[in-house]
C-alpha cells in the first residue's frame, strides 16, 4: 500500500504539471471504487482551477476555490501524468483532462482507492477531520507522543501506526523507526520515557524524509507519477530481513506478527523491557 512518502512523492510530482491549470473534462470509466464516485462528480469540478496540490495523511488533495478533489490510492492505485496519445489500460478508471491537454490518470487494479469531492473546508470532511497530527510538522515531537501514551498498555508499534495519533507511519516505516530508536515493537507505550519518545519522534521524521528523498519505498504495486518505482527499499535496515544479520550487531533479524502485520526487529538492538 502506498504510504505517506509515496503519496508525498506523487503529490510533488504532479503539482508542477497541474497547479494553476483548469479542469477541462473528466472521464469516469469506473465509479465503483472503495466509495462510489458521485454521479455529479464531473459536473462539480469541470471549469475549476487547481490552486495547489497538498497531502493529508495518505490522501492527495487537489485544491480549488470551491473545494478539493480527494484522492486515495488504496492498496495498489497510482496517479500518472500522461498525454492524450497514451492508450487506455484495463484499470485506468478516471481521467482529469486539463486545458493544456495534460491528463492526470487514476489507475487502481484492486478498486480500494477513492476519488471524491469535498466542498468548502476539505479538512472538515469526514475522512480527514479525525486524522492525527502530521509527522513532519513541529507539532509532532516527543512530548506530543509522551502525553498521549501515559498509562497506555498498547504496544508502541500499534501506537505509532494509529492514524488518530499520527498519520502516515505505515508498517514499513514503523519497523524502521523503532529500530533506529532502539525500541522493541511490543514495548508498552506507558513504559517508554519522554527521552525515548523524543528519540523516536526524531527517527520517524528522519525515516520518512529519507524515503521521500528516495522516491518512496519499492512495493510490488507502487509506481510514482512517471510509472517508476521508488528506491527506499535499498536502505531498509530491518523490514523484510528476517534471518539476515543486523547491520549494527550481526544478530539475526526476527519477525513477529502484530495486529496482523509483519514486524521486523533486532532482538539485541531492540531489547524488550
Amino acid at each position: 500500500m502506498p504510504e505517506l512518502p509515496e503519496v508525498e512523492t506523487i503529490c510533488n510530482g504532479i503539482r508542477s504539471q497541474i497547479q494553476h491549470k483548469t479542469i477541462h473534462h473528466v472521464v469516469v470509466r469506473e465509479s465503483q471504487l472503495r466509495w462510489k464516485i458521485p454521479n455529479d462528480f464531473a459536473s462539480l469540478i469541470i471549469g475549476l482551477k487547481i490552486n495547489n496540490v497538498t497531502r493529508r495523511g495518505k490522501y492527495c488533495l487537489l485544491n480549488t476555490s470551491s473545494g478539493s478533489i480527494i484522492l486515495h490510492l488504496g492498496m495498489s492505485g497510482s496517479l500518472r501524468i500522461v498525454n492524450k496519445k497514451r492508450s487506455i489500460t484495463r484499470h485506468d478508471h478516471v481521467d482529469f483532462i486539463f486545458n493544456n491537454d495534460v491528463i492526470l490518470r487514476f489507475n487502481d487494479p484492486r478498486k480500494f482507492g477513492a476519488v471524491l469531492w469535498g466542498s468548502g473546508d476539505v479538512y472538515q470532511h469526514k475522512l480527514l477531520i479525525n486524522l492525527g497530527t502530521e509527522p513532519l510538522t513541529e507539532i509532532f515531537n516527543g512530548e506530543y507522543l509522551y502525553q498521549r501514551a501515559i498509562k497506555r498498555r498498547k504496544n508502541i508499534k500499534s501506537f505509532i501506526m494509529d492514524g488518530h495519533i499520527v498519520v502516515g507511519v505505515g508498517n514499513i516505516y514503523a519497523s524502521e523507526s523503532l529500530f533506529a530508536a532502539k525500541l522493541h515493537p511490543l514495548q508498552a507505550t506507558g513504559k517508554i520515557s519522554l527521552v525515548e519518545f523524543q528519540t523516536l519522534a526524531i527517527e520517524i521524521k528522519k525515516v520518512l524524509l529519507r524515503a521521500i528523498q528516495q522516491g518512496g519505498t519499492t512495493l510490488k504495486d507502487f509506481v510514482n507519477e512517471q510509472g517508476k518505482p521508488g528506491y527506499f527499499s535499498q536502505l531498509l535496515q530491518v523490514y523484510s530481513r528476517a534471518g539476515k544479520p543486523c547491520y549494527q550487531c550481526q544478530t539475526p533479524i526476527e519477525k513477529l506478527t502484530i495486529a496482523q502485520r509483519a514486524s521486523y526487529f533486532c532482538p539485541n538492538c531492540q531489547k524488550f523491557n
